[in-house]
């Protein structure tokens, strides 16, 4: 059974910083891209940032290049988030996904159950 666990989200303000992780089970997470999306109160869910499987590759939207930064550990099934200098518009739930093979902005099989992030103004 494939499970993936967010953690880290809360509340925050404007300009702030925050670290997001997401732990896998199940998988053979070295095979796998990892990637962030995020959905806020009323709209789609969109692609935040993307890694691929060793680390080397990155990509992320317009709106976080610059100040969020996503990293992984493979020898702890992880992903990491790093969030900063945080907008209110930020505000949403961010949910980790993993695609086998190539890293990219769909294509996601699993996904975790998402974690909270708020930020005052």
């Amino acid at each position: 059974q494939v499970q993936l666990g967010e953690s880290g989200g809360g509340l925050v303000q404007a300009g702030g910083s925050l670290r997001l992780s997401c732990t896998a089970s199940g998988i053979a997470f070295g095979l796998y891209a990892m990637g962030w999306f995020r959905q806020a109160p009323g709209k789609e869910r969109e692609f935040v940032a993307g890694i691929s499987r060793g680390g080397g590759m990155t990509d992320y939207t317009n709106d976080v290049e610059g100040r969020f930064t996503i990293s992984r550990e493979n020898a702890k099934n992880t992903v990491y988030l790093q969030l900063s200098s945080l907008k209110p518009e930020d505000t949403a739930v961010y949910y980790c996904a993993a695609r086998s093979g190539y890293v990219g902005r769909n294509g996601y099989q699993y996904w975790g159950q998402g974690t909270l992030v708020t930020v005052s103004s």
